[in-house]
């Protein structure tokens, strides 16, 4: 039996994870701890239905709706940042981290200080903080198994015994829900738009993030830190279908590909039963019915993500921190309707050219630079909005 935790489990990553749980043969799981963000009814009936040991909620006021939501169930109950950090430290072989964004980099860093098996979906913590995540679990000799498709399937397809024989790694995107959209269409879209994912079901900041193609940016930061490859040798390709979910090209010409339905339980399954494998119940993807696959270079000027994601991977530093928190800040002011799509990207290049690339030195110098960056983002959104 493999004991799981699941860091951010009413989303949909953790909902996914859970699905696969309910599938499994009985006794191959069991669930340690449960977190969610706010949703405490969600939370609540998860944790019924799984048995978990203990429930936390990260929003501090909602303890004691889900004290009273999992009364006389026999499951601990706990709220606040501190214990989704203690929940990611209980003793579990295999973690979930699907936290999203910077929020989930404490949590992250906690489950790999137990020295187990993390299978990260939280980008953002290898974005704003790689080297000190590759260096705990380094430290701690954990297991990090890459959960984005994108990644799981340059996992999968990666020879790592001669890296000098890795020509280049090639992350796909779908190009979003406005892949062929004119600018005026773009500067007038509205969240509901935005979120409308062509191929994906996901939440909604990551969904305006493949909108704007940051999502992709913010990927190919990840694959730097988790692949011996380096940033010139990172290519993204533009991919409607979604079927392709990450190609390798070796030095004698081959290129290696992982093809897939676009569904998420395909990659956590594979992180979830790694080394093995396990059966999935899903529709399989059918290249007749298909019938084709296309593939092309991101249009710069509309996508000006990408541009920025590389600049500040170059920079190296603080820089990705500062893209990654200043994006975070913007998209929330775009999902609150007080900014417009457009002025997501411009809010991140501005916020970058004011802050440069700082040095930082641990935890708390990034959490730091993370909360300026957010701040200034605000002000940079602010002033655009009342210009």
């Amino acid at each position: 039996m493999k004991r799981l935790t699941i860091l951010g489990s009413t989303g949909s990553i953790g909902r996914s994870t859970l699905a696969l749980v309910e599938a499994a043969p009985p006794g191959a799981y069991a669930v340690e701890a449960l977190v969610a963000g706010r949703d405490v009814t969600a939370l609540a009936a998860q944790a019924r239905q799984y048995d978990a040991r203990l429930a936390v909620v990260a929003e501090p006021s909602a303890y004691g709706a889900l004290k009273e939501a999992l009364a006389g169930s026999g499951i601990s109950v706990a709220a606040g940042p501190a214990a989704v950090v203690e929940a990611a430290t209980r003793p579990a072989d295999w973690t979930m981290a699907a936290i999203v964004g910077s929020a989930g980099l404490r949590s992250t860093l906690a489950a790999l200080a137990r020295g187990g098996t993390v299978a990260l979906a939280n980008k953002e913590s290898l974005v704003c903080a790689g080297e000190i995540v590759l260096a705990e679990a380094a430290r701690a000799g954990a297991t990090l198994l890459p959960v984005d498709s994108e990644h799981n399937a340059i996992f999968q397809a990666l020879d790592t015994k001669d890296p000098a024989l890795i020509e280049k790694i090639v992350l796909t995107a779908s190009g979003g829900p406005f892949r062929t959209a004119e600018l005026a269409t773009m500067r007038a879209a509205t969240p509901e738009q935005a979120v409308r994912h062509p191929v994906w079901s996901m939440g909604a900041k990551i969904s305006v993030d493949s909108a704007t193609m940051m999502n992709k940016g913010l990927e190919l930061i990840e694959a730097a830190r988790l692949f011996p490859v380096p940033e010139a040798r990172i290519e993204v390709l533009v991919h409607p279908q979604s079927a392709v979910h990450g190609m390798v090209q070796y030095a004698d010409g081959s290129i290696l590909a992982q093809l897939g339905t676009p569904d998420m339980r395909t990659p956590i399954a594979h992180c979830l039963a790694w080394p093995e494998r396990m059966p999935v119940t899903l529709p399989r993807l059918d290249l007749a019915t298909l019938g084709r696959l296309e593939f092309f270079a991101p249009d710069p000027v509309r996508f000006p993500a990408l541009r920025l994601a590389r600049e500040a991977l170059q920079a190296g530093a603080g820089a990705p921190t500062i893209l990654n928190a200043a994006n975070e800040a913007a998209v929330a002011l775009f999902l609150d309707r007080r900014l417009g799509f457009l002025d997501i990207a411009a809010v991140v290049e501005e916020t970058l050219g004011l802050f440069g690339a700082p040095d930082v030195s641990g935890l708390e110098a990034v959490l730091a630079l993370d909360d300026a960056a957010r701040a200034e983002a605000g002000r940079i959104a602010a002033r655009r909005a009342a210009a």
